[in-house]
C-alpha cells in the first residue's frame, strides 16, 4: 500500500502546480494545455534516461558476472525488482511514449555476451578388430589325400587319422569326393573351394560373356502337345515342306529340328517325339527351349498328353503359347478349348489371362503368319541374346550311327559359332568336325547361335542333352575327356540314385532337398482330384511339397522322363507302371509307389516332408547316482557309487553335482560292477565309474544320467 502514495499523489501534486500558476489567460487553453505538455515530455524523457541508465546498469551487472565464472549470477537476479517502481510510473506519460521505453530490450547483448565455447566432438570408439580369416585353399576333381595334406602343409600319416576318425578309411593315393574333402578341410580350419575343372557345368561358367558382346539371337520354339493334334503338320505347314508324309503313320519317328525365316526374323522349331526327350535333355541340365507351342485340337480339347506338356513346359520354366489347331473343321470348338485349359491357369489375354492363344489351321494354313508374330512378339520381350565370336556351345538334340557316315549327331548351336575343322569335346567322347549340313541337308561351312546343324566327326554318338564344347586343341580335347571317362568309371561304382520316400530324411541333412516333387497318377478323375487336394493341406514353413505332373491313367515312360529330370517321386492310386516305365524307373532309379488306400498315401507323404526336417535335440534322463567312495587305481580315480534311481549306462553323459551346484559335465569312459565291464546297472546297485578327463571327485557328490538323443519333428 505505501507504494501506491508514493506513485499517485506526489506525482499530481508536482504537475498541477505550474499549470495553475500560468492560467490566468482561460481564454486561450491550447496554449496553456502545450505549454505543461511539453514539460511531461521533457520529464518523460529525463524518466526514460534514467530508466535505461538503471536497465543498462542492471544488464551490465548481470552481464559482467557471467563472463568470468558461473558464482556471479544470482546478483541480478536480487537486483532485478528495483526497476519495477519507475514502470508503475509508465502510465502517467502519454501513450505513445510508453510502448517505446521497453526499448530497453538491450538484454540482446547480454545473450551475444556469454557465447559458450562449442563443446568438442565426442571421440569414435575404436573400430572392432576385424575376425581372423580362415585359410582358403581350391581343390578338383582329381584331388587326392596326398593333395590334399600338401595344400594344407599337413602330414599324410595326420590326414589319413583324421578321415579314419570320421569313418573314412582311404589310402595315399585315393580321390577324395567333394563333401570329404571339404568336410575335412574345414574341420581343419580351412575353408576349401571346390573348382570343377572337367565337368560341362565348369567349362561352360568359366568363360562368361561380355555384355558389351552379346547380340540378339532367334527363339527356339518347341512344338508340344497330344499324339494326332497335329504337331508336326504344324510345323510342316510352316515350312511349307512335305516333312509328315514321310513318317510312319503320321507320328514323328526323330527329334528334327529346323530354322525357319521370316520377314521380322529367324524362328528355330524343335518338333520332338513326344515329351521324353524334352525331359531327358532337361534331366542333363540342358536349356534349350525358350518357347512352347501348345497344340491343341478344336475338336478333340485338352487330353491327358495336353497335359503333360504343360507340366513338362512350366517345370522347365519356359513361357507358353496355345495354338488351337482345326478350326477350320465344323466341329471345331476353341472357346471349349479356352475354357478348359483356364482350369490348368491358361487363361486368354481376352478374359484377363497372360497366354497368347492363336486359332490356327495347319491343313488350310490359316492364321499361321499371326502365330509366327506373337512368337517373335514373346522373343523380343525374353530379349534373347548370345556372343556369335567366341568357341562354340552347343546341345546334342539328336544321335545316331549312320552306316555310312559313321556317328551322327544334330546340334543345336546355342552359343558361338562352329566351323568345319573345330575340335570339340562331348561328355566322355571327342572329335573334330569334318562335315557339316543345314536343317536342308546343304553343306555349310559354319554356324551361328540358335542354328540347328547336323555334325559328322564324333568318335563315339553323344547322349541326347549332352554339351559340345569347342576347344583349343585335339590335346586338349583328349585331355579332356580321358579326365572325363576316369571320373565316370568312378562315379559308375556309386549308381547315381534318385530321390526315394525313404531317402528324403538322409538327402535333407545334406540340404539338397527343399521341395519334395511328386509325380501324381490315379484311375478316376475323382480320386485324383481328393489326393491333390489332401496333398495341398500338407504345409509348412521349411519344406514345400509340389505335385509337378497329375493325371489319370496307368503310369508310362513319360512320368518316369519328368520324375528324371525332376528327382521326384511316382505315386500311383489304383494304377500300375506299364512293363516300359519299370523298366526304365529301374535303369533311372526312379521310385515307383503304388497305393490302394488314400490315407496310406498322405501318411507316406507326411513321413516324407517330416524326413525333411532338421531334428530337436532333447535331452533324456535316465537316472541319479550316489558317490559313496572315491578309489585310487593306476589308471586314475574311480568314483565308487549307488545307483538311487533310474539306471546308468556306458556312454552316457554325468553331470556332477556338489553342493547342487554343477561343477563338470562329461561322458562315461567307464562303467564296472566289481572287476567286470557293464553296459549298464539299475537302480538299488552299485559300480565303479571313471570320466573322460576328469577324476575330482568326492564322496557325497551326486551324479545325474543323460543322453542327448535327436527326435524327429512332426507336422503341425
Amino acid at each position: 500500500m505505501p507504494p501506491k502514495k508514493k506513485e499517485s499523489k506526489p506525482a499530481a501534486s508536482k504537475e498541477k502546480k505550474p499549470a495553475a500558476a500560468k492560467a490566468p489567460a482561460k481564454k486561450v487553453p491550447v496554449k496553456k494545455a502545450v505549454k505543461p505538455a511539453a514539460k511531461e515530455k521533457t520529464e518523460s524523457i529525463a524518466v526514460k534516461k534514467k530508466v535505461t541508465n538503471k536497465v543498462e546498469a542492471v544488464a551490465h551487472q548481470a552481464a559482467a558476472p557471467m563472463a568470468p565464472a558461473p558464482v556471479a549470477p544470482p546478483k541480478p537476479v536480487i537486483k532485478a525488482p528495483a526497476p519495477t517502481p519507475v514502470k508503475h510510473a509508465a502510465p502517467q506519460l502519454t501513450p505513445a511514449a510508453a510502448p517505446k521505453a521497453p526499448i530497453v530490450q538491450t538484454p540482446a547483448p547480454v545473450a551475444k555476451a556469454p557465447a559458450p565455447t562449442p563443446a568438442a566432438p565426442p571421440t569414435p570408439p575404436p573400430p572392432a578388430p576385424a575376425p581372423v580369416a580362415r585359410p582358403k585353399i581350391t581343390f578338383n576333381e582329381t584331388i587326392t589325400v596326398k593333395d590334399l595334406a600338401v595344400k594344407m602343409n599337413l602330414k599324410v600319416g595326420d590326414l589319413l587319422m583324421k578321415l579314419l576318425k570320421m569313418g573314412t578309411r582311404a589310402s595315399l593315393n585315393q580321390r577324395l569326393d567333394v563333401d570329404s574333402a571339404t568336410l575335412l578341410a574345414a574341420d581343419l580350419g580351412f575353408d576349401a573351394i571346390f573348382t570343377p575343372i572337367y565337368s560341362e557345368e565348369a567349362m561352360v561358367k568359366s568363360d562368361a560373356d561380355e555384355p558389351s558382346a552379346m547380340m540378339p539371337r532367334p527363339p527356339i520354339v518347341t512344338i508340344m502337345g497330344h499324339v494326332d493334334h497335329g504337331k508336326t503338320s504344324l510345323l510342316d505347314a510352316v515350312r511349307e515342306a512335305r516333312v509328315a508324309e514321310g513318317e510312319a503313320g503320321g507320328i514323328t519317328q526323330h527329334i528334327g529340328a529346323y530354322r525357319v525365316e521370316t520377314e521380322k526374323g529367324s524362328i528355330v522349331f524343335l518338333d520332338t517325339p513326344g515329351h521324353e526327350a524334352f525331359t531327358a535333355m532337361r534331366a542333363r541340365g540342358a536349356q534349350v527351349t525358350d518357347i512352347v507351342v501348345l497344340v491343341v485340337a478344336a475338336d478333340d480339347g485338352v487330353m491327358p498328353q495336353t497335359v503333360e506338356a504343360i507340366d513338362h513346359a512350366r517345370a522347365a520354366g519356359v513361357p507358353i503359347i496355345v495354338a488351337v489347331n482345326k478350326i477350320d473343321l465344323p466341329q471345331a470348338k476353341p472357346d471349349r478349348v479356352k475354357q478348359e485349359l483356364s482350369n490348368y491357369q491358361l487363361s486368354p489375354e481376352e478374359w484377363g489371362g497372360k497366354t497368347i492363344f492363336v486359332e490356327v489351321s495347319a491343313k488350310k494354313k490359316l492364321n499361321l503368319d499371326k502365330l509366327l508374330e506373337m512368337i517373335l512378339l514373346q522373343a523380343e520381350i525374353l530379349e534373347l541374346k548370345a556372343n556369335p565370336n567366341r568357341s562354340a556351345q552347343c546341345t546334342v538334340i539328336e544321335a545316331r550311327l549312320d552306316p555310312r557316315k559313321g556317328p551322327v549327331a544334330t546340334l543345336l548351336v546355342q552359343k558361338g559359332t562352329i566351323k568345319v575343322g573345330s575340335t570339340f569335346v562331348a561328355g566322355v567322347t571327342s572329335g573334330k568336325v569334318r562335315a557339316m549340313m543345314n536343317d536342308k541337308g546343304v553343306r555349310i561351312m559354319e554356324a551361328g547361335p540358335s542354328t540347328p546343324v547336323e555334325i559328322l566327326g564324333f568318335s563315339a554318338p553323344p547322349h541326347v542333352g549332352e554339351r559340345v564344347l569347342v576347344v583349343n586343341s585335339e590335346k586338349e580335347a583328349r585331355e579332356i575327356s580321358e579326365r572325363r571317362k576316369d571320373l565316370s568309371r568312378e562315379a559308375a561304382m556309386e549308381k547315381r540314385r534318385h530321390i526315394s520316400l525313404e531317402m528324403l530324411s538322409a538327402v535333407a541333412k545334406q540340404g539338397a532337398v527343399k521341395v519334395l516333387n511328386i509325380v501324381l497318377k490315379a484311375d478316376v478323375q475323382g480320386s485324383l482330384q481328393a489326393l491333390k487336394d489332401s496333398i495341398e493341406k500338407i504345409v509348412h514353413n521349411e519344406i514345400h511339397c509340389r505335385v509337378i505332373h497329375s493325371g489319370v491313367g496307368g503310369i508310362n515312360e513319360s512320368d518316369v522322363s519328368l520324375a528324371t529330370a525332376s528327382d521326384a517321386v511316382i505315386i500311383g492310386f489304383n494304377v500300375r507302371p506299364e512293363i516300359s516305365a519299370e523298366e526304365s524307373a529301374k535303369r533311372e532309379g526312379v521310385e515307383i509307389k503304388t497305393y490302394r488306400i488314400i490315407y496310406e498315401v498322405i501318411d507316406d507323404i507326411r513321413s516324407a516332408m517330416e524326413g525333411l526336417l532338421e531334428p530337436e535335440e532333447k535331452e533324456v534322463t535316465l537316472g541319479r547316482v550316489e558317490i559313496r567312495e572315491v578309489f585310487k587305481t593306476p589308471q586314475g580315480k574311480v568314483a565308487g557309487c549307488m545307483v538311487v534311481k533310474g539306471k546308468v549306462t556306458r556312454g552316457a553323459t554325468v553331470r556332477i553335482l556338489r553342493d547342487s551346484k554343477i561343477i563338470h559335465e562329461g561322458a562315461i569312459s567307464s562303467l564296472r560292477r566289481f572287476k567286470d565291464d557293464v553296459k549298464e546297472v539299475e537302480q538299488g546297485f552299485d559300480c565303479g565309474i571313471s570320466l573322460e578327463g576328469y577324476q575330482d571327485f568326492n564322496k557325497g557328490d551326486a551324479l545325474e544320467v543323460f543322453v542327448r538323443e535327436k527326435q524327429a519333428r512332426k507336422l503341425s
